[in-house]
């Protein structure tokens, strides 16, 4: 059985993985050599602001401090996630290994996010969950199709070129 949260803890939860995921993405497009999965993850990273701002609204805490401040602190190189990635840095497939993490850091986000949404009863932060949970859907699709990208996978936007009769 999962563990209840209160609101605070909740939302602090959200703040450090919105951070975390900022802070992969950030980092795997600075290294990226495909500009097209570069600007991906560019993309991916302004999202994950956004998403940061939106739960820091809602935060009574300190522990953060002020947004911009917290925004530009220092990457949290323990995250194992961040550390799989660094040691990707040194691979040839840096992009496909970079986009099979944030594939998998999606899909956990995902679950973490509907999970906290039920047990959350201001009807204001519940629908910052929501929300986030509906454009983290977006970016597993997106990054999804990246991958079928770089992989040389038939893209949904060539799908009908290659069916016959």
């Amino acid at each position: 059985m999962g563990r209840e949260y209160s609101l605070q803890e909740a939302i602090s939860l959200a703040i450090k993985a919105e951070k975390d995921s900022m802070d992969f993405y950030r980092r795997a497009a600075s290294v990226a050599k495909n500009e097209r999965a570069k600007k991906v993850l560019d993309l991916l990273a302004n999202e994950e602001v956004g998403h940061l701002k939106a739960f820091f609204i809602h935060y009574k805490g300190s522990e953060f401090g002020d947004l911009t401040s917290y925004l530009n602190s220092p990457v949290d190189t323990k995250n194992p996630t961040y550390m799989k990635l660094e040691k990707a840095i040194t691979d040839d497939m840096l992009e496909q290994k970079a986009l099979e993490l944030a594939l998998i850091e999606e899909k956990e986000c995902i679950g973490q996010y509907t999970q906290l949404a039920q047990g959350v009863v201001d009807p204001a932060v519940r629908a910052v969950f929501e929300r986030v949970v509906k454009e983290t859907q977006g970016h597993y699709a997106l990054i999804e199709s990246e991958y079928a990208h770089i992989m040389g996978m038939v893209h949904e936007s060539d799908q009908d070129i290659f069916v016959r009769e």
